[in-house]
């Protein structure tokens, strides 16, 4: 069995790089963070390091909560779709570069569970507030090199992929 292992692209981002995603994503992301509310969303992103050292999101995979039931506060990505992912991805210039979830009836920046179960610390954190059922706020942010805290980045949407 091949082992996959990590390409360059995911190591290093650049504290001053922005996260680019086309509306539509962030659209998806809103969409599944209210439509699992009060629990926490959580899915995966696919992209690239561009050549400026900003992050672009060419997919957004959304995933079932693996948490167990009853813990609102925490995600786990499902495995399956990791490794189909990273199948998928093998041979081609992108790669998993991020994920997302949501903080129900919280706020849009990670939190002291989140700090603690980072473990990649070269993945990118995009982290969508929902009060009362509605999408309020997104943000991204990447493990500092020490791994004691996050750093804000920007985020940024990129033409809608139905424009010209």
């Amino acid at each position: 069995m091949r082992l996959p292992c990590r390409r360059r692209f995911n190591r290093g981002f650049d504290p001053g790089a922005m996260l680019l995603l086309k509306p539509e994503d962030l659209k998806q992301i809103s969409d599944h963070a209210e439509a699992d509310y009060p629990r926490e969303a959580c899915g995966l992103l696919l992209g690239y390091q561009r050549a400026d050292g900003d992050i672009e999101i060419t997919q957004v995979a959304a995933s079932k909560n693996m948490a167990a039931l009853g813990q609102n506060d925490r995600f786990e990505v499902d495995p399956k779709l990791r490794l189909r992912l990273m199948r998928q991805a093998r041979d081609t210039a992108r790669g998993i570069i991020g994920h997302y979830h949501s903080h129900p009836d919280g706020s849009a920046r990670p939190s002291t569970t989140d700090l603690a179960m980072a473990w990649e610390s070269d993945l990118v954190w995009l982290v969508t507030a929902v009060v009362a059922g509605q999408t309020v706020q997104s943000t991204a942010h990447l493990l500092s090199e020490g791994g004691t805290r996050f750093n804000d980045i920007g985020l940024d949407c990129l033409p809608s992929g139905n424009e010209v």
